[in-house]
């Protein structure tokens, strides 16, 4: 009889500590967008005379740019962060479409990386080398892994949580769209009014969407726990 519940007590014991091992890492997507966009606004503090209207974030970690070492730094532990998270979302998933969104996360948070330490651009003014061509193909791949990934999301929930996903999709698409169109005019270090407030609403919509997926996909949890009480 002792041996029967020294086992259960052993058994419960693995699987809180699996619940709350899932819980930290789905956590760390809360934490990769507030960290992210806490960065964004410390370096717009640091740099006196960027315009955040117009300047895009990725000149905020540009070669030379004044707070570049601090946002690659706080970048990369977002990435580390995203990449925890998708690894939260595997381990959470009961379909198939979630574990391809880990997986596209995981892919964000990879190409992130590596397009933020070897591939920024250079500032307004400069020469455009391979590495700001690397920076905009990168972007462009992290670009298409975001739609994915919300694409693919949006069937895991409920009705409210696909409505929400497919509005997201449809503002990153139109935003993106007419922060693209000014592409052209930043290349040839031209005036780019609004620039950065289109960026910011495309990356603070996937932003606000990572933190949704990441409360949704906890609450799951909690109630799955609570039902096997």
């Amino acid at each position: 009889m002792s041996t029967v519940i020294d086992r259960t007590l052993e058994s419960l014991r693995h699987g809180v500590l699996r619940e709350g091992g899932r819980t930290a890492l789905l956590v760390c997507g809360v934490l990769s967008s507030l960290l992210y966009a806490g960065t964004t606004i410390l370096a717009t503090l640091l740099w006196e005379g960027y315009n955040t209207a117009s300047q895009t974030i990725s000149e905020l970690f540009a070669i030379d740019a004044p707070p570049r070492a601090l946002v690659v730094a706080l970048f990369l532990a977002h990435n580390i962060l995203l990449i925890a998270f998708a690894a939260g979302v595997w381990a959470s998933a009961n379909r198939r479409a979630l574990r391809v969104t880990a997986g596209l996360l995981a892919g964000i948070g990879v190409i992130g990386s590596v397009a933020t330490v070897f591939f920024s651009i250079h500032l307004r003014g400069a020469v455009p080398t391979t590495t700001d061509t690397m920076h905009a193909v990168l972007t462009g791949v992290i670009v298409a892994l975001i739609l994915l990934a919300v694409g693919f999301a949006a069937t895991t929930a409920g009705m409210w949580f696909r409505v929400y996903s497919w509005a997201t999709l449809a503002t990153l698409v139109v935003f993106g769209a007419m922060a693209g169109l000014q592409g052209p005019h930043l290349a040839a270090n031209e005036s780019t009014p609004w620039l950065g407030v289109l960026e910011r609403i495309n990356i603070g919509g996937y932003l606000l969407w990572l933190t949704v997926l990441a409360v949704v996909l906890l609450r799951a949890q909690v109630r799955r726990s609570a039902t096997a009480l």
